[in-house]
This record gives C-alpha cells, structure tokens and sequence, in this order.
C-alpha cells in the first residue's frame, strides 16, 4: 500500500460493466459518495450475444436507462427455436405492450450505463486497475493504479470472472474456469431471415445452443455455447467454430452472402450462484464475480444489474450487516431460478428431451407466447415453484420502455 493518506468515500465499485454501474447509480441517486474504477477504457467491446432479456430491460429502464439514444439498439419480437430433429416453431413476445427482449453490442450498452452511472453523480476512473486490496472491521483500503490508496466502507467487486477483488482477497479457485464456454463473431451482409432471434438446439452441442441474433444493419451476432465438463470436449470447439456458418440449418438462416467480420471472441461463463462466495467483509461480489450467470442459457445481464443493485441497497441499509443482507437478498431472488435452470438443463442434455421441449413449446399459440416470456425472463424462472413470489399480473406483466 502507498504511504500516502487515502482518499474517502463510501463506496468504491471496482468494474465499469453492468453490475458495477447498477450499483453506482443506485448509491448515487441515494446520496452516498461512489468512485467506479475500470481498468479499461470505455466504449470497449465486451465478448458475449448481447441478448437482453426482459429482466434485463426492466431493470434497465428502472437506472434510467433510455434506449433511443443507442444506435444498435435492436428489439426482438420472438424467438425461433430450432429442433435436433429439424423441426423450426416461432415464439412470439406479447405486442403493444412495451419491449421484452432486444439486442444491443455491450460496447454500445456498457458504455451507456457506465455514463448513467457518472450522471448520477458517481465518480468514474477508467483505465486504471485495482491493484491491492486489504478489509477490517471498518472497511476497505484500496490501492488504485493512478489514483493511490482509497479508503471505502463497501467495495462492490464487479470485476468478472476472474475477478482482480477476488485473487487480491485469496479467494480464487485453483483451475476454475466456469460451467459453460461460449463463442462469438459478428456477421455482416445476413438474409432476411437473420432479421429474427434464433436459437439451434444442435445434437452435437446439447445442453448447449447455437444462436443468431440480429443487429440493426444487416448484421447478427452469431455463436455457440458448450457446457464444460459435458459432452462437448472444450478442445474440439476449434473444429466446431470452423463449420458452424457452414451448417445447412445456420447457411439457410444467415444467407449465402453473409460474411464474418473480424476475429473470434470466446470468454468463459461462471453459473454457480448458489455455491459461490458472495460476501467478504465489506466486499460484495456482483455480476460474473459472483458466479450469478443463468445456468439454462448463459444469460446474464439481467443477473448483472440485479445483484448490482442488491449490493447496493444492502450498502444503503448500513455497513454493518450488509454483507448478511446482501447474501440473503441474492438467495431470495436467484438460488431458486438457478437450481431449476440446473433441472431444465439435465432435460436438454439429451436429444429427446430438447426435442420434447420444442415440442411442447410449440403446440398452441397459448404455450408458444408464454414459453417465449418465460425463456426472456419475462418473470422468475422458478416462480411456479415458490408460492412467496405469486402476485396479481405476474403472469401478464407489460414489458420495458412502453411508449404512448
């Protein structure tokens, strides 16, 4: 540590991404003294499909977020959802009732977020990088690249997967490297048909997908997602990216004249919220540092701005005992939903189960529309299951950003 006096404030969030801004934004608007640091700066592309789910969105439009003001801002009407056996049903989101899934690069939509967060009146340092961490009783003492020692009551660690808090804190698992790996490319010049949301279960991939979703000029996010440790060895996804454009189901979709651009991205997705470490002292864990990624689909900006608005508000209820709240608000509205994610995924395992689900999915319009909200986290992924989350209009609440 510096042998400099450290600056104060009352809560340092390390991590610029959703879960960090959420936080910010949340302790700002209340008040509180908030100091973002980054160790990049932003815009700065971000490896992922770049799905919002309407989790995602509500939460979203809740921080202020206000999407006319990003050009790739995408809205999604549906789903189509390829079968292993071939068969291809569309799901349809409700119409006129607002937005309950979009797409938008992380570049644009991090960005945007992270500015809310400095509007808000948080401080925002990019590109420079935590770099020593210690706790005690009264808080936590940071030493920040470029800035020097930070003195904070509540640091909220949204620093991803291989969280800097977390090494700094001796919490790391030795060769953890996530539940499930996931590739990415942008694809310019798609067909028509690339207009639409779509998700192959392929037999070769299962319980994983493949997907292409759209972006505003001619362009989709196109990749896969492999469960680690499953039927996929990680060392043939070299092979699989290889072939993937060039599978008649994906060609039929994106066209014979789209085109890759740039290079491959891959990043590992951590999906274990219920056994990861979510508090130290005054430390938080928020987003992918804290494993909070849905199981079932990989999604996990909703989960993001979630927790990171959670880690704030246990803040908020006062330092001492927010690491207990904290731990027992992310139980209440994740732990749930990620075991029956975990359920769900033993069913798609095998090709009879995922091709049963499209099945079932797709027999009247009634199970088409709700299976559709229910994919895009329209509402809790376990809410049948627990009786304390049943409210009036749970099941036909209307989306985000409605206008008129």
């Amino acid at each position: 540590m510096s042998g400099d006096a450290p600056r104060r404030v009352d809560l340092l969030v390390v991590g610029g991404g959703p879960a960090g801004s959420a936080a910010a934004i949340t302790a700002a608007r209340a008040g509180r003294s908030v100091l973002v640091v980054d160790k990049a700066t932003f815009p700065r592309d971000k490896c992922c499909g770049d799905g919002l789910t309407t989790l995602a969105l509500r939460l979203g439009e809740r921080l202020g977020l206000d999407p006319t003001g990003i050009a790739g801002w995408q809205v999604v009407d549906g789903a189509v959802l390829h079968s292993p056996s071939g068969r291809t049903i569309r799901l349809p989101l409700p119409g006129g009732a607002g937005q309950y899934a979009a797409v938008v690069p992380r570049r644009e939509y991090d960005a945007a977020l992270l500015g809310l967060a400095g509007a808000a009146g948080a401080e925002v340092a990019e590109g420079h990088a935590l770099t020593d961490l210690t706790v005690d009783d009264g808080g936590a003492t940071a030493e920040v690249e470029g800035l020097g020692p930070v003195r904070a009551d509540t640091v909220v660690a949204a620093d991803g997967m291989w969280s800097p808090t977390r090494r700094l804190l001796g919490l790391s698992g030795d060769g953890y490297r996530g539940e499930w790996h996931a590739f990415r490319q942008y694809v310019s010049d798609v067909g028509p048909e690339a207009a639409d949301l779509h998700v192959w279960f392929e037999p070769d991939l299962l319980p994983g997908y493949a997907w292409s979703f759209p972006l505003p000029g001619g362009r989709a996010n196109v990749g896969f997602g492999v469960l680690r440790g499953g039927p996929v060895d990680v060392g043939d996804t070299g092979r699989i990216w290889d072939g993937l454009l060039d599978r008649p189901a994906v060609r039929r979709v994106l066209g014979d004249d789209a085109r890759p651009e740039d290079r491959r991205t891959a990043w590992p997705i951590p999906a274990r919220v219920d056994r990861a470490v979510l508090a130290r002292g005054p430390v938080l864990f928020v987003g992918d540092a804290a494993a909070a990624t849905d199981a079932l689909t990989g999604e996990g900006i909703g989960q993001a701005l979630l927790t990171g608005i959670l880690a704030a508000e246990a803040h908020l209820s006062g330092a001492t005992g927010a690491a207990d709240r904290y731990r027992r608000e992310v139980r209440r509205h994740l732990v749930a939903d990620h075991r029956m994610s975990l359920a769900l995924q033993r069913v798609l395992a095998r090709s009879v189960g995922a091709r049963a689900s499209v099945r079932l999915a797709g027999l009247t319009p009634w199970t088409r529309r709700n299976f559709a909200r229910w994919m895009f986290e329209d509402y809790p992924r376990a809410l049948l299951a627990t009786p304390r989350r049943w409210r009036r209009g749970a099941l036909s609440a209307a989306g985000a950003h409605v206008t008129g």
